[in-house]
């Protein structure tokens, strides 16, 4: 039974480990959702639309390069995909005056 309650324990502790990035991960796409909100004021000010396809697929672009994995390219892509969407749905919020 030992190699059960090593394994049990190794389980736990890479669990830990995974908590922790989660907390990291969120901590660092609201960083990021801040930022857009920075930008999203700029481009109020300069009346200049929310959506940026350039932009975007650049962005998607260097992500799915500088993946080394062991997500794929295209996991990777789509992850970043539903960030920026969501970013933009906050941004658009915030042009309509609610929370931001």
């Amino acid at each position: 039974m030992g190699s059960a309650r090593r394994s049990r324990a190794k389980l736990a502790s890479v669990r830990k480990q995974i908590d922790r990035l989660d907390f990291q991960l969120l901590r660092l796409l609201n960083r990021r959702a801040c930022m857009a909100l920075q930008i999203g004021r700029i481009k109020k000010r300069k009346k200049w639309p929310v959506y940026d396809a350039r932009r975007e697929a650049f962005v998607l672009r260097r992500v799915a390069q500088a993946n080394s994995g062991p997500l794929s390219s295209a996991a990777v892509r789509q992850i970043f995909q539903t960030v920026l969407t969501q970013c933009r749905r906050r941004e658009r919020s915030s042009r309509k005056g609610s929370r931001g």
